[in-house]
């Protein structure tokens, strides 16, 4: 995997955490009674998003490892996810043809 593929996965994992955490324990306007007006009362009321995103990076990270550590391996190739058979076979059993 290179630097780019990394950076790309981290992303994804990143973005997917992200939205997975922003709703948990989230505290609305219209929970707390207390609505501002020209706001919808589903509006966040106290977001502490530097906190979540802190532990949306730390949860990124640590799946990150466990996933790229997976990748680097090869217990999991994409000849692994290729269910329908469409790529060709691997270098090792397209040369052992006699010919």
């Amino acid at each position: 995997m290179g630097i780019t593929s990394a950076l790309v996965l981290f992303a994804v994992i990143w973005f997917m955490v992200l939205f997975v955490a922003l709703p948990v324990r989230l505290e609305t306007q219209g929970d707390r009674g207390e609505v501002v007006p020209g706001t919808h009362a589903g509006a966040p009321a106290n977001l502490r998003m530097k906190r979540k995103l802190a532990w949306v990076t730390a949860i990124s990270a640590v799946l990150w490892v466990v996933i790229a550590a997976v990748i680097l391996s090869g217990w999991i190739t994409a000849r692994d996810l290729d269910w329908f058979d469409r790529m060709e076979p691997p270098a090792s059993a397209a040369g052992d043809r006699d010919g």
